[in-house]
């Protein structure tokens, strides 16, 4: 017998209570069942962002929900900031690209946050610049981006906004959208929210909803005003992931009862363990100065295959974990603690990556990463 283990940085693993709930028999979308579960969602989605704005919910990758706030916030003519951090960065200036938007890219290397002071010295000398579109944590390489000294930088700038990508940032540590002034926070389904992939979210500002009145930019599924109408009549304005709605339901409870300081808490001690582990066992962190409590990235040692050791984790134990991505692929490996993950969850992956580590010849004491690992979460 063999257990299968998700360590990814989405999809993450799946109460077994939500997963009860999403094998209920369905119902039909415009059923007042349904406009229950969605008002109860509302709500919770509300206390997660930490806003008093409604949060737009879609049937889609988080990418759909990146690609709105293109769409919909900008119109011909405007140009737009990207940080370009890694292969999600990447993606805002795509997505900006596809919708002939002109953009600065702000090149930020790999395993390094964004310098706040590039970002406000661009706002300054370049003027107008519609939009900043930044992630909260950089999903590729490990890095934390720092949002809130972006967004008080740019809110002193009246017709810009600041976009974030918060798909492994939301649930896992404290991004008050209302509180920090960020202007369009957006997340998935399948990273702290503990669901298959399937929905993405966007609450926008009062700010930024000024901007989507005044966008000309072609939309059609993807169509802020049309699905903000929607929302408050407790509908969709196209057939939802109905069971994944009701799995929503239940993991919006599940953060409530664990009270979001709580939550923040325990994803910093199982990264911080995890960082612990690495550096006992003599490796380095891909992002060494700002790592993000989602996931940690793990620099491959000397003379190990980073793609042979991703396969050995699956071989020897079911254990799924993310390899790097483009010109970090075989030369990192990345760990997920975000969402369904408690403290022996972290022993069994730390302990596996010892016994693999070991097997392929590197120098080291065995147990000493999950000493270094027990000693943190212990504390």
């Amino acid at each position: 017998m063999e257990k299968k283990y998700l360590f990814s940085p989405g999809p993450t693993m799946l109460p077994a209570q939500v997963l009860l709930r999403m094998a209920e028999p369905i119902m039909h979308h415009r059923e007042p069942e349904f406009e229950k579960i969605f008002a109860e969602i509302r709500e919770g989605l509300r206390y997660l962002f930490q806003t008093k704005q409604e949060v737009l919910v879609f049937t889609s990758s988080g990418t759909g929900a990146m690609e709105g706030a293109v769409s919909n916030i900008l119109s011909k003519g405007d140009r737009a900031l990207v940080v370009r951090g890694g292969k999600f960065g990447e993606r805002w200036g795509e997505i900006c690209k596809a919708y002939g938007i002109d953009f600065i890219p702000i090149d930020v290397e790999w395993g390094r946050a964004v310098d706040p002071k590039k970002i406000e010295q661009i706002l300054e000398s370049n003027p107008p610049i519609r939009a900043v579109y930044t992630q909260a944590t950089e999903t590729s390489t490990g890095v934390r981006h720092p949002i809130k000294e972006i967004a008080e930088i740019v809110r002193r700038f009246e017709d810009t906004v600041i976009v974030v990508d918060a798909i492994t940032g939301i649930g896992v540590f404290d991004i008050p959208m209302d509180a920090w002034g960020i202007d369009v926070l957006i997340s998935g389904s399948q990273k702290a929210l503990m669901l298959p992939p399937g929905l993405a979210f966007a609450a926008l500002s009062d700010k930024a909803w000024k901007f989507v009145e005044r966008s000309d930019l072609p939309k059609y599924y993807f169509d802020f005003k049309k699905e903000l109408k929607s929302a408050k009549k407790n509908q969709s304005s196209y057939t939802p992931a109905i069971s994944l709605f009701v799995g929503l339901r239940e993991t919006l409870k599940m953060i409530r009862e664990e009270g979001l300081e709580a939550v923040f808490r325990r994803h910093e001690r199982l990264a911080s363990a995890t960082r612990a582990a690495v550096k006992a066992l003599g490796l380095e962190l891909f992002a060494p100065e700002t790592p993000s409590n989602a996931l940690t990235a793990i620099k491959i040692p000397e003379g190990i295959d980073g793609s042979k050791l991703q396969d050995l984790f699956f071989e020897r134990f079911g254990i799924t974990v993310a390899e790097g991505q483009d010109r970090a692929k075989g030369k990192i490996i990345r760990i997920a603690h975000l969402g369904y993950y408690e403290r022996l969850d972290m022993i069994m992956v730390i302990s596996a990556l010892e016994m693999l580590l070991k097997e392929m010849g590197y120098a080291f004491e065995l147990g000493s990463g999950v000493r270094a690992a027990e000693e943190v979460l212990m504390a």
